[in-house]
């Protein structure tokens, strides 16, 4: 006598619903996401470079280091033809993520998605979890963007003077949120203090998101955003933008005028997220890291969206041109350090 083929299959003949009862498309998919999870396993395992790459965000989501990565990172995973995830590691201004990348295998597994306060943390914070200098190899500057200071819709001061006379007429009274100790928007605050001779409170926030929702619900005053993170905020009517940091006015906001402009300057501050490997990485897989983020930055998609955003790229994309910029930065941020006397616990 033929015995139905579901006896030889004990687990379809037990009774379940029609929906949780197994099909044979279902196993064959399941079959197939198992040899396909066990050969990808096994690329990553023989050579560098396969397998899923992870850009570790050293901010957490809705700032600007996250959006430039998750803008990247679809298109960098068409040009590498692998898959690429984001994952947000905040904390300690950035030290955190990047000290877990310093410590990853140079294989082309794991990058670095920072912002500018890598360039700052080392005139801060003199015992850092890596070395500045020799734990990682750039790849590139995503783009550079300027930050515009922004304000609640209901804020008094309704321009960068009269900020200023409040802040005159009651020092210390008048607080600014940043992304953290050492970030760019701290750093922003701590110049805007000495070039218009002013006192503020700093009160930093876990990261740039978070510094947002703090103006927005008007318990800090101040913040100078990232314009790349901030835009559709002012654009909707839940900011108010008083000025740019950039030595000209943003494309999205050209009604906005420059520190510059109103009386303090010369001001020239900008945001930028730099993609950092871990050092020691071989000559082939980086240069085709290199290859893939600057195509990824390329695609017109990419370029629009960053351009939309008031960004714009460095002229030269080169890895080395990368190092120049970071180590200009770092120069630059740790004479503001060293004269507005800016410690780890400020």
């Amino acid at each position: 006598m033929h015995t139905p083929p579901a006896l030889f299959l004990s687990p379809w003949a037990l009774p379940c619903p029609p929906a949780a009862r197994p099909t044979r498309r279902r196993l064959l998919m399941g079959a197939a996401a198992g040899v396909a999870g066990s050969w990808l396993t096994a690329r990553a395992q023989q050579a560098p470079g396969a397998g899923v790459l992870t850009l570790v965000v050293s901010y957490p989501e809705g700032g600007g280091a996250d959006l430039m990565a998750r803008l990247l990172a679809p298109r960098l995973a068409d040009a590498l033809g692998r898959p690429v995830r984001v994952e947000n590691q905040p904390g300690e201004s950035g030290r955190l993520a990047a000290a877990r990348v310093a410590r990853a295998a140079p294989n082309g597994a794991t990058l670095l998605v920072d912002a500018s306060s890598f360039a700052v943390n080392p005139s801060i914070y003199p015992r850092l979890p890596y070395d500045s200098d020799r734990a990682f190899s750039p790849l590139a500057v995503l783009a550079t963007f300027p930050n515009v200071l922004v304000c609640p819709p209901a804020y008094p001061a309704r321009s960068i003077q009269e900020v200023i006379q409040l802040a005159r007429s009651q020092p210390g009274s008048v607080a600014f949120a940043s992304s953290g100790n050492g970030s760019a928007q701290h750093l922003a605050g701590a110049l805007f203090e000495q070039r218009a001779g002013i006192q503020l409170t700093h009160r930093p926030q876990p990261g740039g998101g978070p510094a947002l929702a703090e103006v927005m619900a008007g318990r800090v005053p101040l913040f100078f955003a990232n314009l790349c993170s901030s835009l559709h905020h002012i654009q909707s009517g839940r900011l108010r933008a008083l000025a740019v940091t950039a030595p000209v006015r943003a494309r999205p906001l050209p009604q906005v005028p420059t520190l510059s402009e109103v009386g303090v300057g010369p001001f020239d501050v900008l945001e930028w997220n730099p993609v950092l490997a871990p050092q020691g990485m071989p000559a082939e897989p980086r240069a085709r890291l290199v290859a893939a983020v600057r195509a990824a930055m390329a695609h017109p998609d990419v370029s629009a969206r960053i351009s939309a955003l008031g960004g714009q790229p460095l002229a030269d994309t080169s890895p080395e041109a990368a190092a120049r910029f970071i180590q200009a930065q770092r120069a630059f941020w740790a004479k503001v350090v060293r004269e507005r006397r800016i410690a780890a616990s400020a």
